[in-house]
């Protein structure tokens, strides 16, 4: 069954597909490690996006969010109360205690790779440190849910389950940010199906060995997860100006465990 998806699953990749898009996945991983490097106070996220851009065409690959659906930059920079989609600009220049969310992702040999990890520019606050502490480790914890024959749904309960376990392992409020959430990857960014970051167990199609999705939790420190979109039609923000954290790795089922298809140097 691998190479297409069987009635009511997720589409399986070979494991020979599974590693061309590790390939995709690794230098999206270098580039992320880049944009934080290059992440001090007074650099703009427009240094970033062009290190970004750069790092990925010396690699061989292509920006894969460059260009899609009109999106002007390598990288989704999203910072404090952005939650996603940021546009990077040279007018937002970052300033010590900023939480940055860098989203980003590549194209090598048709396949795709996308991962995003959020960090700060020197210390945080308490607070806004535990939300990103908070977001990478319901990633973590999500992620295990990627087992054959599990249900979608499944990765959606485990998220939700693990982000309550982060507010009282952390003391803090943590809001799921509505109509975001993961997705299918492949030959395509965005392919089917979508993965809520919510929502009760044993529902949808079945995980099966082989089968791919981008996991990326989206979070907001306190309770209110209300957001908006800003009048560039792609920056999403937080209604009460509540920072937001959001972490992403394209994940594998595999007979021996969930398998991280954008690794990142030194992790």
């Amino acid at each position: 069954m691998f190479g297409r998806s069987r009635k009511g699953a997720v589409t399986a990749r070979t494991p020979g597909e599974l590693d061309a898009m590790e390939a995709a996945g690794r230098i999206v991983g270098r580039a992320l490690v880049a944009a934080r490097e290059a992440a001090v106070p007074g650099a703009t996220t427009a240094d970033l996006d062009a290190v970004v851009e750069q790092l990925i065409r010396e690699a061989g690959a292509v920006p894969s969010f460059k260009g899609y659906e009109g999106f002007p930059g390598s990288v989704c920079s999203s910072v404090n109360e952005v939650v996603v989609h940021g546009i990077p600009g040279a007018s937002t220049v970052l300033a010590e205690g900023d939480l940055v969310s860098i989203d980003c992702g590549a194209i090598l040999d048709g396949w795709h790779g996308d991962s995003a990890w959020s960090f700060g520019v020197g210390a945080l606050a308490p607070g806004v440190q535990a939300l990103n502490d908070a977001t990478r480790e319901v990633l973590a914890e999500g992620m295990l849910a990627m087992r054959p024959g599990n249900r979608l749904t499944d990765v959606s309960h485990a998220l939700e389950v693990a982000t309550r376990r982060a507010e009282e392992r952390h003391g803090v409020s943590l809001g799921i940010v509505d109509g975001y959430g993961g997705h299918g990857i492949g030959r395509e960014m965005h392919e089917w199906p979508f993965l809520a970051n919510e929502g009760k167990p044993g529902r949808g199609p079945r995980l099966q060995e082989g089968s791919v999705l981008a996991i990326e939790p989206m979070l907001v420190l306190g309770g209110e997860t209300d957001t908006r979109t800003l009048s560039d039609d792609w920056t999403v923000v937080t209604v009460d100006g509540a920072p937001a954290a959001h972490w992403e790795h394209t994940i594998a089922v595999t007979a021996d465990g969930p398998r991280i298809l954008t690794p990142r140097p030194r992790e």
